[in-house]
């Protein structure tokens, strides 16, 4: 399960923001055009960390719904009247 989730995030040499040809804007509008790029990818990073985080709680969530019926099918099975809450 944990490794599971270990491997799903792996290191990307890429990941960095930094100007990989190392080459300098040579006006105003070239570095707002890099800085809009660099932004829209940091974005779009940000984005799909968030969806695979609200992905995981759902899934967390219907597991956890999962384990609550089956522990209420065990006490069902052993006589237990009702779960206190």
């Amino acid at each position: 399960m944990a490794d599971g989730v270990k491997q799903e995030h792996k290191i990307d040499e890429s990941d960095n923001y930094s100007m990989e040809n190392n080459t300098d804007p040579k006006n105003v509008q070239e570095l707002t055009q890099f800085v809009q790029t660099l932004l829209q990818g940091m974005q779009d990073k940000f984005q799909t960390m968030s969806d695979q985080i609200i992905g995981r709680i759902d899934e967390m969530g219907t597991r956890i719904d999962d384990l609550e019926k089956n522990i209420a099918d065990l006490m069902t099975q052993a006589g237990v009247e009702g779960a206190e809450k």
